[in-house]
């Protein structure tokens, strides 16, 4: 007897969070692998700033330079600034066996890193459940 788990595809309009947001964010996919259900299903290559993920309000993290200046000038205060996501690496870890064009499917339960430190999560999956 085989059992099947159930994965839930991310698609573009996807709810993302920061561990260092102050807000949360959306997830931008585009047409480029032409697979659609209601949203175009994202890859684990769907992780460019500004392209695929948008900023999250404001950056609590010191690591984030602007951060760091503006707490330095507030005389060692915490004072968050513009969330500005710099993540150059794929989601992590992708899901091989189901592919969109030539990238693995980007599921619910993988995760993205900032260079600043922050841990981007995928709040709603904007999903769909396939068979595995």
């Amino acid at each position: 007897m085989r059992i099947s788990a159930v994965a839930l595809i991310v698609t573009g309009g996807a709810s993302l969070r920061c561990s260092f947001g102050m807000a949360p964010s959306v997830l931008i996919v585009h047409p480029t692998n032409k697979v659609m259900v209601s949203q175009f299903v994202a890859t684990i290559m769907d992780n460019k700033p500004f392209v695929n993920v948008v900023p999250f309000g404001m950056c609590t993290t010191p690591s984030n330079p602007a951060v760091a200046i503006a707490t330095a000038v507030a005389l060692g205060v915490l004072t968050p600034m513009r969330c500005i996501p710099v993540t150059i690496a794929p989601w992590i870890p992708g899901k091989p066996t189901v592919l969109v064009g030539a990238f693995p499917a980007l599921r619910d339960s993988r995760i993205l890193m900032c260079t600043w430190g922050g841990v981007i999560r995928i709040n709603l999956a904007g999903q769909f459940k396939v068979q595995l």
